[in-house]
């Protein structure tokens, strides 16, 4: 869609830019992968939760492979490996025993941010340049776009939550 009209279409520059935005962070995720032994839906699995204990989110088994689109083999699979690296346990939940939490362990948050922390400085410097009612807009922006993207791909799978 590089139309002469698509050139000139501020929103779909935007569009534009969030895909490479999105094919950089990508590449940059698939390094660390590659770098660190780790299939790509590792990373993903690592993401998720890390995301969910950023947001006080409890993460089970359960949710993680709903999350990742993975049925209980490959979620179990998955969680074993992670384990097996020393990046992840499984604890029994203190307030309902038959429920089992997944965490991250100390040794991928710092793995993580032994790669990733000078990429998140890089990002920080550069937001430098912003006032803060920009960064705000930008905020709005990105939340919007991710809460529509997820949706698009929500129906399109056909999948809902």
């Amino acid at each position: 869609m590089d139309t002469e009209e698509s050139r000139h279409d501020p929103r779909l520059r935007l569009v534009h830019q969030l895909r490479a935005l999105t094919v950089e962070f990508d590449l940059l995720a698939a390094e660390f992968a590659a770098r660190h032994g780790l299939h790509p839906t590792d990373l993903r699995a690592l993401i998720a939760l890390l995301d969910a204990a950023r947001a006080e989110r409890p993460m089970t088994p359960g949710r993680l492979g709903e999350q990742l689109r993975l049925n209980s083999a490959g979620t179990t699979t998955l969680i074993d490996r992670l384990e097996r690296l020393g990046l992840v346990r499984r604890e029994r939940d203190t307030t309902d025993r038959r429920r089992v939490l997944l965490t991250v362990e100390p040794q991928a948050v710092d793995l993580g941010w032994t790669f990733f922390g000078p990429a998140i400085g890089t990002l920080l410097t550069a937001m430098d340049a912003f006032t803060p009612a920009e960064l705000d807009t930008a905020e709005r922006f990105l939340t919007a776009m991710t809460a529509t993207a997820a949706a698009t791909r929500t129906n399109v799978a056909g999948y809902h939550s």
